[in-house]
């Protein structure tokens, strides 16, 4: 029995609840340094020749799930740890002061009242009308009073102090809905042409929800720097034909059932070029970052055996499309939809560039529960600022004397400020 409430002791000890805040969040640091959700191919290839901080390389990420690390198991037993850490500290604490903050004190003598840190004695012959008086007007003040003969206690903004324990209860939610989100959320990103779908399928390999991309802008300034790119989406839900067409933009994310859908990204996908008098050709991309950012391009050989290739490189669907010999000499430039050109004495024409749009779609499950504890907090916190206030009056009608006492848990200057307004009631009465 001794050491289970050592145990409990400890679990909801404050120092431990600190030190817990302290390692989740460099946690959560971590998880914004480190990538999360890559392949383990990936962390292997970046991390084994460039070991992170210098000692921690691709397999020791993958071991200590520095990879996921929201979801891993030792950050979600963190959440846990902490989530029973304020439970128990609200059971062993923050109710046993509710129960005595709304507990009347009925003090008796005088003495019992005279060490308070606000505590005043004045001198009047109609002590018990005094005290009736008093009572009346700490109820006009909006204070609950309860009378006795000879006496009263009053107390003002006791509904304070059930603030902290509705904070612990806002932060167990927000630490579950967290929880529960890395563990039953779902998260997908994909490039999309107009006019293709991708299914959205649950655990059992079931159809929950179809996107088809109606649509794809992309809005550049004048110097053609992009500004803005914008999906047209048809949302099917199974056993549809047609669905629900919103839009996502930068910074406008489509939600629908709890899923939302989120304009990340662009790219080139794919080129229509006709070579010669041969048919149109579609001809996928491939990015080159070693050429810059947001380059896209192919190599095509000019020969039947594979030989003199050409590199065709392209970073935006209006073009240009730029054309390299294999020592990356210029040979020429050519626009999307104009006429053909001659390279290499081939005649080549493009046709068209085909952009993709990049699609992130979140489903995360605790996100109402992450809201609403979002509000608890906020409530708890306003509560929190009131100060509970109490007062005691006792009246000595044999020595024509009436005692007043007062306590308030926070703001006490303001509480004896107001004090000489109760004394200067008391002696006009």
């Amino acid at each position: 029995m001794v050491i289970l409430r050592r145990l409990i002791a400890f679990i909801s000890s404050l120092k431990v609840a600190i030190f817990l805040l302290f390692v989740i969040a460099i946690a959560s640091a971590l998880g914004t340094a480190i990538p999360q959700g890559e392949s383990i191919q990936n962390y292997l290839e970046i991390y084994q020749e460039r070991p992170w901080l210098g000692f921690i390389n691709g397999e020791n990420l993958i071991r200590f799930q520095l990879d996921h690390i929201y979801s891993s198991n030792w950050f979600l037993s963190l959440l846990g740890w902490l989530a029973i850490s304020l439970i128990i500290c609200s059971w062993r604490r923050q109710l046993p002061m509710i129960k005595s903050a709304l507990q009347w004190i009925d003090y008796k003598k005088p003495r019992q009242i005279s060490k308070f840190a606000i505590a005043e004695t004045v001198q009047t012959k109609k002590t018990n009308e005094i005290i009736n008086q008093l009572a009346e007007h700490l109820q006009r003040k909006g204070w609950n009073v309860r009378e006795s003969t000879g006496r009263l206690a009053a107390r003002k903004g006791a509904i304070g102090r059930i603030g902290p324990p509705i904070i612990h209860l806002g932060l167990v939610l927000l630490l579950f809905g967290s929880a529960w989100g890395s563990l039953q959320g779902q998260r997908i990103e994909r490039f999309l042409v107009p006019g293709r779908s991708f299914e959205l399928l649950n655990k059992e390999g079931q159809n929950q929800l179809t996107l088809r991309l109606n649509n794809f802008q992309i809005e550049r300034d004048p110097a053609g720097r992009t500004e803005q790119f914008r999906s047209n989406i048809e949302i099917i839900e199974p056993g549809q034909n047609q669905g629900l067409t919103k839009e996502a933009s930068v910074n406008h994310p489509i939600r629908f059932k709890g899923m939302t859908v989120y304009q990340a990204d662009w790219s080139l996908v794919a080129i229509t070029i006709q070579i010669g008098q041969s048919p149109e050709l579609q001809l996928p991309l491939q990015s080159f970052p070693e050429l810059g950012e947001q380059i896209w391009g192919l190599v095509l050989p000019t020969n039947t055996d594979g030989s003199n290739p050409v590199l065709i490189s392209v970073s935006s669907e209006k073009g240009p499309v730029q054309i390299f010999d294999e020592n990356g000499q210029l040979l020429g430039s050519l626009r999307p939809g104009s006429d053909s050109k001659e390279i290499k004495g081939i005649p080549i024409r493009i046709i068209k560039v085909l952009p993709a749009s990049g699609l992130l779609l979140k489903r995360d499950p605790g996100v109402p529960i992450v809201y609403t504890s979002f509000a608890i907090i906020l409530i708890g916190g306003a509560l929190s600022i009131l100060a509970t206030r109490q007062l005691w009056a006792i009246a000595e009608p044999d020595k024509y004397l009436v005692h007043i006492g007062a306590l308030s848990n926070r703001n006490l200057s303001s509480l004896a400020n107001e004090m000489p307004q109760l004394i200067a009631f008391i002696s006009s009465e």
